[in-house]
């Protein structure tokens, strides 16, 4: 495994985050500071932590806690999801499609903080140990 963008959790989140930020663009300009900036950090937020989470990942327990930060952000996205919809501001179908991909994510990012070392780093053989002595 070479990259976090090669994560299927990374690239759920990060097709979220592109579909939410498009999505609002749309929303009143009154929340541009509230729930449109809420809802595209939380969104970009999973992301970022599954790709710190990555590169930490040789250290079990900041993977699991990287990975835990970007559960969270993902469960703090649904909730302005919820607003958005209260608010009038997505259609049922919208919010219970972005729902979906929300919850995937989630159980992507659950099954990783709960088998956190089929992403660990595989020990590299010193190159010493590789030569073979005649």
């Amino acid at each position: 495994m070479g990259s976090f963008k090669e994560l299927l959790a990374y690239k759920k989140a990060f097709n979220l985050a592109l579909e939410i930020h498009n999505l609002s663009k749309s929303f009143p300009g009154e929340e541009m500071y509230t729930l449109t900036s809420q809802i595209r950090r939380s969104s970009r937020a999973v992301c970022s932590n599954i790709a710190e989470g990555f590169r930490k990942r040789q250290y079990p327990a900041h993977f699991i806690s990287k990975i835990s930060d970007a559960d969270m952000e993902n469960s703090e996205t649904q909730v302005w999801l919820d607003f958005a919809y209260t608010f009038g501001y997505l259609d049922e179908t919208t919010k219970d499609q972005l729902s979906l991909q929300v919850e995937e994510t989630g159980k992507l990012l659950s099954y990783m903080i709960n088998h956190p070392n089929k992403f660990m780093d595989q020990p590299k053989k010193n190159v010493y140990q590789q030569t073979k002595v005649i």
